[in-house]
């Protein structure tokens, strides 16, 4: 069974507003999948294959007259030459929904649209399963340690994959065909070092020059590889807040992975026992509670104003979303029983901030409940479309 995809809606409501569309995410998060399932009017074509590759580059227009238009474009950074042909027929047709195009390497793709279509070109974002997706295609795991130590990506779930069978092979694939097209690293162990010191400090305020210290490498390189991951879609970072409430803030971001299989794989957590042992148990749950809000935007073609805040004085708040221009808090707990103390600095922010008491909600693994002292969400209910 393959899970429907919650995107796959703004998807044909761009295709009708737009000459061209462009699906980003991560490596086998489902891009390919979706779109064959979704779009069979679609003719599928991959710039993978040599000899299709071949033509493209030494017949640009031979080849987009061949294929026509309707058509999806795979692999499309392979022949960057062909985006400015695109935008000659694009702009000559001046139809909506002419082509569409992917990819694994998400900066070469961007840097070519940015460089020839923009204006013409709808970019959305897709994310390896989110919690709803999981749950309507009832993939999702009755236990919120098998969840997270499984992670969201698609073949798992589609092929009954364990995580330890699945991320060796896709750390490999990452680091052979991602990392090295993008910045020639010949020492990969030291990179891969990187990641998992990476994976250590997941829901932590990142320090880049500790950071770079411990992976032994210069701050400019280390820089360099935490851009290379959050181009691919790989971490993610969110920004402090910036509104003052109080003069002594953290100024630095925090920083998350996408997916908590990956997390836990690169952190050596192989057991759900090991799981709920581990001393990042807590990191890795607000990992995912964070990255499923992430989700929820992208896939409804959103940008997400998400944020953190901290002060000096420890006070930290471990999620601010601005919507509709209102600002909601979270705190996230991993716990299924509901506590005064886990809203205390919810309701510190509140009173700075002037937020209602609808505005602030603590997101845990229990049920959902209105007290006195704040509201609690379950994280599966949190996100919902």
């Amino acid at each position: 069974m393959v899970a429907n995809r919650i995107i796959e809606q703004k998807i044909r409501d761009m295709l009708t507003k737009f000459p061209v569309l462009t699906l980003t995410g991560t490596r086998q998060c489902g891009k390919t999948t979706l779109l064959k399932k979704s779009l069979p009017e679609y003719k599928y074509i991959s710039l993978e294959d040599k000899d299709i590759r071949d033509f493209a580059q030494n017949d640009e227009r031979g080849f987009l007259a061949s294929v026509g238009t309707k058509v999806i474009i795979d692999e499309a950074q392979r022949v960057p030459d062909l985006f400015s042909y695109i935008q000659t027929l694009v702009d000559s047709n001046n139809v909506e929904g002419q082509y569409i195009l992917t990819g694994s390497h998400n900066f070469l793709l961007m840097e070519n649209i940015s460089q020839s279509l923009a204006g013409r070109c709808a970019v959305l974002k897709l994310a390896p399963f989110s919690i709803q997706e999981l749950k309507a295609a009832d993939f999702l795991p009755d236990s919120i340690w098998t969840l997270l130590l499984q992670g969201s990506y698609p073949r798992i779930y589609d092929k009954s994959l364990k995580p330890e069978d699945y991320f060796p092979s896709y750390v490999s694939t990452y680091i052979e065909r991602d990392v090295r097209s993008l910045k020639h690293i010949t020492d990969t162990s030291t990179f891969i070092r990187f990641v998992k010191l990476c994976a250590a400090r997941t829901a932590q305020v990142l320090n880049i020059t500790e950071l770079a210290n411990s992976a032994g490498i210069s701050v400019p390189t280390a820089m360099g590889w935490l851009s290379i991951l959050e181009q691919s879609y790989i971490v993610f970072r969110l920004s402090p807040y910036h509104n003052n409430f109080s003069k002594r803030l953290v100024k630095s971001p925090k920083l998350y992975f996408y997916d908590t299989g990956l997390l836990c794989y690169l952190l050596g957590i192989e057991s759900e026992s090991q799981l709920e042992e581990s001393n990042f148990k807590g990191h890795i749950f607000e990992t995912l509670v964070i990255s499923e809000y992430l989700k929820s935007r992208f896939f409804v073609g959103k940008v997400p104003e998400c944020f953190y805040w901290r002060d000096t004085n420890q006070n930290e708040v471990d999620l601010l979303v601005e919507q509709a221009g209102e600002l909601y808090a979270y705190e996230i707990k991993l716990a299924q029983t509901m506590n005064k103390n886990f809203t205390a600095t919810l309701q510190k922010f509140a009173n700075w901030a002037d937020l209602q008491p609808s505005q602030i909600t603590c997101i845990y693994t229990g049920q959902n409940a209105t007290t006195n002292y704040g509201t609690f969400c379950n994280y599966q209910d949190v996100w919902e479309n």
